[in-house]
């Protein structure tokens, strides 16, 4: 029930989803790709990529750069083809987290950001992250942290008004999330970058 009300949702505020967002769309992608430390060898997943501006933004700069985005609604995934139309090199699936549709160790880097406060099992879906990672490779997940005093009266407030939000989380209950699904947090932080968005990253290796 929850994906296709997410799915509805995100469908249906597809063609001004760039504009509305706008700064926080900037704010975040950029601290995530500056964070990711992505090469031009790595095979990369972004994991509930919306309307493709990860991809654009990476591509910006290393431009044969293979990457593969999914998300689970279809109308944002048709402006991220639109966008991204003229690299060969960048794909678009409509997938849940939950069921990603590709082979086992296919990814050197996942990352997804925005995206984990809508998940219903979130250790499912990182255990799917996992599968599809090389042995090598590390997931990269950006969300807001429930530290910080906004994102808990959010939190409060989207559980009432929003059918497709499931909740976000403290830091330590993320990485409690990450450790039970078998990863191993490399480095982590919580920052924020205006009154109301407190947000937490964090890097993450399969445990051995």
């Amino acid at each position: 029930m929850t994906k296709t009300t997410v799915r509805e949702q995100y469908d249906r505020m597809a063609a001004k989803y760039d504009r509305r967002w706008n700064s926080y769309i900037t704010n975040t992608l950029s601290f995530l790709q500056d964070w990711a430390q992505i090469s031009f060898q790595d095979k990369v997943l972004d994991i509930g990529c919306g309307t493709g501006e990860f991809e654009r933004l990476v591509l910006t700069q290393q431009p044969t750069q293979e990457i593969i985005g999914v998300d689970i609604s279809e109308k944002m995934l048709t402006i991220a083809c639109q966008k991204l139309h003229a690299y060969p090199n960048v794909s678009f699936h409509t997938a849940p987290a939950s069921a990603l549709p590709f082979g086992d160790r296919s990814f050197d880097i996942v990352v997804s950001a925005s995206s984990f406060h809508y998940f219903e099992d979130p250790v499912a879906a990182l255990v799917e992250m996992k599968r599809v990672l090389q042995p090598h490779g590390r997931v990269v997940i950006l969300d807001w942290c429930k530290d910080y005093l906004l994102c808990r009266l959010c939190d409060l407030v989207l559980k009432f008004f929003d059918p497709a939000y499931q909740q976000c989380y403290t830091e330590a209950e993320f990485h409690h999330l990450l450790e039970l699904a078998g990863f191993d947090i490399h480095r982590a932080t919580r920052f924020r970058f205006n009154v109301v968005w407190g947000m937490m990253v964090a890097t993450a290796t399969i445990h051995n």
